[in-house]
């Protein structure tokens, strides 16, 4: 039993969801900062609006000029079966710093209908009720 308390609170501690991660956004949770890890091309097709981008190849040269110090990093990449985001959290773990990967990543984001931000500007999709309630909040 000890070890499943263990497992799930790792969990929680390195991971979290995109409902989180977009309220804490929406409260102007200070010391967050949210990071894109896939390439330039992937970016401009789409990303959360206030996610700043630094692919996984240079995090360890450019982390210091785009993450303040003391500040909690989440990662994202395309989805749940892209390993990326969970790439991108070991580099910031390696120097340092408190990290969470975002589960679910770009994917879940959208389909949850939270904005984004490509070269037209912000806009939303509507919810996927497989993955969120329509019109409401998830509440888990």
């Amino acid at each position: 039993m000890t070890s499943a308390v263990a497992f799930f609170e790792a969990l929680l501690q390195f991971q979290t969801d995109v409902s989180d991660v977009h309220a804490d956004l929406e409260a102007g949770t200070p010391g967050v900062v949210v990071v894109d890890s896939r390439n330039a091309e992937s970016w401009r097709q789409g990303h959360l609006p206030h996610a700043v981008h630094l692919p996984t190849r240079e995090i360890a040269a450019r982390a210091a000029e785009v993450v303040p110090p003391g500040s909690t990093v989440v990662t994202y990449c395309w989805g749940p079966g892209c390993n990326g985001a969970t790439r991108a959290a070991l580099e910031f773990a390696r120097l340092g710093h408190p990290v969470k990967e975002m589960i679910g990543g770009y994917e879940y984001w959208v389909r949850e209908g939270f904005p984004v931000r490509d070269e037209h500007g912000v806009s939303s999709r509507p919810v996927d009720s497989l993955t969120a309630p329509i019109g409401a909040a998830c509440g888990c």
